[in-house]
């Protein structure tokens, strides 16, 4: 195999990435030949998984596909094509790597051990139920004492949303995006903005962002 996979192994790396890289065999389901051609090329990592295998991009799968978004897929693909595309245009405005957008794998569950022949099934434990999300409004309160501690009770001044989630550590990203999304939806004393330069931000800055529509934002700002 060339250092270039064809558009057939290409799929298979993209159908990796989707996944965070890293994905049974039996999910991925790829015919042997190209597998082992993306193996000895070093694009794939290869290990037993109990009765499967489990197919990893490695590092040169990743700097591979960062710098062939554009590349040509079968014609089948077109859609998967014009995303791809969507996405090389949307890193290179932005300063992201692809490895930044896909964000980590998971950590692999381990397969459940074998239970021996005749052994009564476990009851599976009861899940206790999940404690209640703040309602919008403690979320309001939550995201301005945060940002007043940012900015030691100053209000008017732009904090980046990076420094808002670590004030906020006991909420989820999801709990946080959504007080976010209600402030877009109308609150006039609170502004989310955009910072246009991407070097002007590092990766936790842009792993922070806000972004419900493709335009990400960077900063939020409470007014006197």
């Amino acid at each position: 195999m060339s250092e270039t996979p064809t558009p057939v192994q290409a799929l298979i790396l993209w159908r990796l990435l989707g996944r965070q890289g890293t994905a049974l065999n039996s999910e991925i389901a790829p015919k042997k030949a190209e597998r082992d051609a993306l193996l000895r090329a070093g694009f794939l990592a290869v290990e037993k998984a109990g009765r499967s295998l489990r197919l990893t991009v490695t590092d040169k799968g990743w700097n591979w596909a960062g710098d062939h978004l554009r590349d040509p897929l079968p014609p089948t693909m077109r859609v998967l094509q014009d995303w791809l595309t969507r996405l090389h245009h949307h890193l290179a405005a932005s300063g992201a790597t692809l490895a930044e957008f896909v964000g980590p794998a998971p950590e692999p569950t381990a397969p459940a051990p074998a239970k021996p022949h005749g052994a009564p099934t476990p009851k599976a434990p009861r899940r206790s139920r999940p404690p209640s999300a703040p309602d919008p409004g403690e979320i309001r309160t939550r995201i301005e004492r945060a940002y007043l501690a940012c900015t030691a009770g100053r209000r008017a001044r732009g904090v980046r949303l990076s420094a808002l989630r670590a004030a906020l550590p006991d909420l989820d990203r999801a709990t946080v995006d959504d007080g976010l999304a209600a402030i877009l939806r109308g609150d006039p004393t609170i502004r989310l903005t955009r910072i246009g330069d991407p070097k002007a931000l590092d990766a936790a800055e842009r792993a922070a962002a806000f972004d419900p529509a493709g335009e990400p934002f960077h900063e939020i700002w409470i007014q006197a």
